[in-house]
């Protein structure tokens, strides 16, 4: 007997059909946003004493500790009541009010050569004292000032907007300070006989 295959049916083919209509584009449909809860960051500009100026604060905080003469805890304190303020402008302030501020936190004053040869002085003495007492920060903060102060009477007198008097007063004061910066030690021997040079021409 013999056995007969089963008939083979051809597979049936595929047929796909390209769409060239408008196509709509699908609504993505993303989570509801939750509002963040994370705290605003501080605004460190505002003074907790509200809308005074660092200057109105300084004479309450000079008044209210009858400050006649600042120190280096004073200073310190000033500055943690003023904050933010910069040491640059908290001495300005300062000067301005005319109170005697203990170096080199008073830093050199530069209106007049008398002024400047008085707080370079001051300066020399503070600085010699630190370096006999091994103070190396002490030290160089009385530099840091020192150099400072060089580098505001060198800018000052390069601008364009300086009278010729003024242009050579500032070019005498960065020559003091710069001696200053080479040997402190010898400033108060040399300024001596700058004056009386710059006196008798």
């Amino acid at each position: 007997m013999t056995l007969s295959s089963p008939p083979c049916t051809p597979p049936t083919p595929s047929i796909f059909t390209l769409y060239c209509g408008r196509m709509t584009q699908a609504r993505i449909i993303s989570p509801r946003a939750f509002p963040s809860t994370r705290s605003p960051p501080l605004n460190t500009d505002v003074p907790a004493s509200g809308n005074k100026s660092k200057k109105a604060r300084l004479a309450e905080l000079i008044s209210e500790r009858k400050l006649t003469a600042i120190t280096e805890r004073d200073w310190r304190e000033l500055l943690d009541g003023l904050a933010p303020v910069s040491e640059s402008y908290l001495r300005r302030l300062l000067a301005q009010t005319g109170i005697p501020v203990e170096q080199p936190f008073g830093g050199v004053r530069q209106k007049t050569f008398d002024e400047l040869e008085q707080s370079l002085l001051e300066m020399e003495a503070v600085y010699t004292r630190a370096k006999e007492s091994s103070d190396r920060t002490r030290a160089q903060l009385c530099r840091n000032v020192v150099i400072q102060a060089k580098d505001h009477a060198r800018l000052a007198a390069r601008s364009v907007k300086v009278t010729p008097e003024k242009k050579a007063l500032k070019e005498e004061m960065v020559q003091w300070l710069l001696v200053w910066l080479e040997n402190p030690g010898v400033f108060p021997a040399w300024v001596k006989l700058r004056r009386l040079k710059l006196e008798g021409s």
